[in-house]
C-alpha cells in the first residue's frame, strides 16, 4: 500500500473517494494526525498531513517516529511525500518542481532514530542513497506523462526551522552543495529507511532561499500563498498519475 505525506499546502487530497480515518497511537506518541484511507487513481492509499489537519506543527515538532510507525504499522510499503522548498540554485525558482536523489541534514535534537534505549543494540543502516530509485523514476516517468516539467535530482538541504535562513546560511548551503532547502524532509526519510519502507519524495519550489533572486533582501511570506497553491495542484497531478501507474 502506499502512503502520501502532505506538506506545507497539502494538508488534505480531495482526490480521495470513500474515506475513512484511523487514528492510532505509537509507542513514540502522538502521530501528527488520523490517518486517511481512500481510493486514489482506483488504489488504496493513506494520507497523512505531516503538520497536522490544521497546519499547526511546526517542522521541528513534528513528530516523525510517530508518523512513520503508524504507517509501517498498517503495512504501508511505500511513502511518496510532498515538500515545499525554497530555490537555492538560479534555475529553480518558484513554481518548480524537483524530485531530489541527495540530501543533507542540517537539523539538531530532533528524534531521528528507531534505534535507541538502553535495551537496543547498536544498527547501523546504509544512507548512500536516501531515496529510493523506482519510487523518484516512477514519480518523473508520471510528470511526462502529464505534462508536467519536473527537475530529476537535486540536494535537499534539511534545516531546523521554524525560522527561514539568513542569506549567509543559504550561501554555506551552496558552497555545501545544496540546491533545495526544506525544512522536513530529515528525519523522515532516514526513518522510512530505517524501517524498511520505500521513499521518494517530490518537492515543491515556492520561493528564491535567502538572498537569492527576487528574495535577495527578504523573503515576502504574504507572496508565497499564491505559488503554493498552484504549484501544489500540479504536484498532485503528478501524485495522481504515479499511483494510477505504480505497479
Amino acid at each position: 500500500m502506499y502512503a502520501i505525506i502532505g506538506g506545507s499546502g497539502l494538508a488534505k487530497l480531495s482526490s480521495l473517494l470513500h474515506t475513512r480515518r484511523l487514528v492510532l497511537h505509537s509507542p513514540y506518541g502522538e502521530p501528527s494526525g488520523a490517518l486517511t484511507f481512500g481510493l486514489c487513481a482506483g488504489r488504496e492509499v493513506v494520507f497523512l498531513a505531516r503538520h497536522g489537519y490544521g497546519h499547526t506543527i511546526a517542522p521541528h515538532e513534528v513528530n516523525y517516529r510517530a508518523n512513520v510507525w503508524a504507517l509501517k504499522e498498517i503495512g504501508v510499503t511505500d511513502v511518496l511525500a510532498v515538500a515545499t522548498v525554497g530555490g537555492v540554485r538560479s534555475d529553480l525558482g518558484p513554481g518548480t518542481l524537483v524530485v531530489p536523489d541527495q540530501i543533507i541534514d542540517y537539523t539538531h535534537s530532533r528524534k531521528s532514530t528507531f534505534f535507541e534505549g538502553a535495551e537496543a543494540r547498536v544498527t547501523h543502516i546504509d544512507f548512500t542513497q536516501p531515496y529510493s530509485a523506482g519510487l523518484r523514476r516512477l514519480l518523473l516517468d508520471a510528470a511526462a506523462t502529464v505534462g508536467e516539467p519536473v527537475i530529476d535530482g537535486g540536494v535537499y538541504a534539511c534545516t531546523q526551522g521554524p525560522r527561514l535562513e539568513t542569506a549567509a546560511e543559504i550561501e554555506r548551503i551552496a558552497r555545501d552543495g545544496g540546491d533545495l532547502v526544506g525544512m522536513t524532509g530529515m528525519p523522515e526519510a532516514a526513518l522510512a529507511r530505517e524501517t524498511g519502507l520505500g521513499y521518494a519524495a517530490l518537492a515543491v519550489v515556492v520561493n528564491h532561499a535567502a538572498g537569492r533572486g527576487d528574495s535577495k533582501h527578504e523573503i515576502r511570506l504574504e507572496d508565497l500563498d499564491g505559488v503554493m497553491r498552484q504549484t501544489v495542484a500540479r504536484a498532485v497531478r503528478v501524485l495522481e498519475q504515479a499511483l494510477q501507474a505504480a505497479a
